[in-house]
């Protein structure tokens, strides 16, 4: 649990409890959050589509592992006409695609689109077997022909990253995985792509240093410790406006203001205390 600021809801008097339970009054001001994103992006013409919610028998499944079920990011993702479902690491997730499913469904449908899953993780060594293959949406950064995959240990893993690049060299993209230090997440908690020309990087946090793709591009580097209050886990909505916590104004929102950029602020502090912040609770299907 290194990659969260603060884990003290996670101890053992809780276990077994849903979180609403032992922190109502912080489950009241999470839902807000949520909705208040929803509102912003509709406000920019964006279509929100939403996850049912998950079912006890879908909670209880996976044991004693527990569920979760609080970032739309992670168990799904797009790439160009591809919308493929991930394979989770941490057991508690390996259900979250479930209530995203008839979205999925729905929208690809009579449409263009190739919707594929990868393989399920095998457990054939045990529960915490390293062969997967693990490939979760937070690792995956697409810029035009060129994808990226996160790999630090903790969600995607070698076995993901070659699976990935396999199916999409039929349609002539590049996949390269991107080493990240052991206690970052996600690829998109280190670095974000604001616009065509300008990140945001935690530098030090990528093994082999910034990929030579964005080698020329305009940068605001952070240092690695701001990775786990999800500083850089910002949301372009288009390629003037991007959504940030107000706790980052005096970094990451000066530096995108200089630079142009349109920063609305949304208080997203309790979403931040569970993993993930405005990227994390959104996967864009389409981007017109």
């Amino acid at each position: 649990m290194d990659f969260l600021p603060d884990t003290s809801a996670f101890n053992p008097e809780n276990a077994g409890k849903n979180f609403g339970e032992v922190f109502p009054e912080i489950q009241k001001e999470w839902e807000q959050e949520r909705t208040n994103l929803v509102a912003l992006l509709e406000k920019y013409g964006v279509e929100v589509l939403r996850p049912r919610k998950m079912t006890d028998n879908e909670k209880t499944s996976v044991g004693a592992f527990g569920a979760s079920n609080f970032f739309v990011r992670d168990p799904f993702f797009t790439v160009g006409r591809y919308v493929i479902e991930g394979s989770m690491r941490f057991f508690h997730r390996r259900n979250e695609v479930l209530p995203v499913r008839p979205v999925l469904t729905a929208q690809t449908m009579d449409s263009d689109a190739v919707y594929v899953a990868v393989p399920r993780a095998d457990t054939s060594e045990g529960f915490d077997s390293e062969a997967g293959p693990f490939l979760e949406g937070g690792d995956v950064l697409v810029y035009g022909k060129k994808v990226f995959v996160g790999n630090s240990g903790l969600a995607s893993n070698e076995a993901g990253y070659l699976w990935l690049k396999n199916l999409l060299k039929h349609d002539g993209y590049e996949v390269t995985m991107v080493p990240l230090l052991p206690n970052v997440l996600h690829l998109d908690c280190a670095m974000s792509l604001v616009r065509d020309g300008l990140m945001i990087v935690a530098e030090k946090a990528l093994l082999n240093g910034i990929p030579d793709t964005f080698a020329d591009w305009d940068k605001i580097i952070l240092e690695p410790e701001t990775i786990q209050y999800l500083t850089i886990n910002g949301l372009p909505i288009n390629e003037s406006t991007y959504i940030a916590d107000p706790a980052f104004k005096d970094n990451v929102g000066v530096e995108l203001e200089k630079r142009g950029i349109k920063v609305e602020y949304i208080d997203f502090h309790n979403s931040r205390g569970f993993g993930g912040s405005f990227r994390c609770s959104t996967q864009p299907l389409l981007r017109e």
